[in-house]
């Protein structure tokens, strides 16, 4: 039995449960974090010490960090394919843009635009700080938008795990309350995400529980 540690309002949590979902692996998901709390607990510090959602369980086996556990369910129940190749050459491309998409697309968004409009009560936030991070995502989209012009995925014309990575960020970059560039491309990219069934149930979650008072 897998089981994901982790709540489902969690982007890092909805990348894990998107995965699974795509690789039609069944697996048990129970509530930790925020509201939820549980993170605190020793069972929980056993697991990961960073105590931190999401945590995988596979038998004996506890894997922590949201990519590393992606990588870990598509190359043990993956076949082998497009969306994880077997062959570390044909692999290369979607494991550096998926790379790209955690350490430089998600950490363009989560922390400095998603956390001040949505968890920072309009008082306490700081304007100019977020509208230069607005305008430096844009711009990050805009490479996106390059490696997409004239295929329907990031790789190629087969999604991949790097459209997971990139791809469960957009819900929310396009929903909540913010001034975006036109970007055909990506909006298109997205438009097909969201016909996805897997996309529509792990990602295409309502964070209002998320956001403060005030924000």
């Amino acid at each position: 039995m897998l089981t994901v540690y982790g709540r489902a309002t969690s982007s890092n949590v909805q990348l894990v449960m998107w995965t699974l979902a795509e690789l039609g692996l069944d697996c048990e998901r129970l509530d930790y974090g925020h509201v939820h709390g549980g993170l605190d607990t020793p069972e929980f510090g056993a697991m990961n010490p960073h105590r931190k959602v999401p945590v995988l369980r596979d038998g004996d086996l506890v894997i922590w960090e949201s990519t590393a556990i992606l990588r870990y369910l598509a190359s043990r129940y993956g076949d082998g394919g497009a969306f994880w190749p077997a062959d570390p050459a044909l692999r290369a491309p979607v494991d550096m843009w998926a790379e790209w998409a955690k350490t430089t697309l998600a950490a363009g968004f989560t922390h400095p635009i998603f956390w001040p409009r949505v968890r920072t009560p309009a008082a306490d936030r700081d304007e100019a700080r977020l509208a230069a991070a607005i305008t430096a995502f844009d711009g990050r989209l805009a490479r996106l938008a390059d490696q997409l012009d004239a295929q329907p995925y990031i790789c190629g014309d087969t999604f991949t795990a790097a459209d997971i990575v990139a791809g469960h960020l957009l819900y929310r970059w396009f929903t909540i309350d913010i001034p975006r560039a036109a970007n055909p491309t990506v909006e298109a990219y997205y438009d097909r995400l969201t016909r996805r069934p897997t996309y529509q149930t792990h990602v295409m979650v309502p964070y209002d529980a998320l956001r403060v008072e005030g924000a």
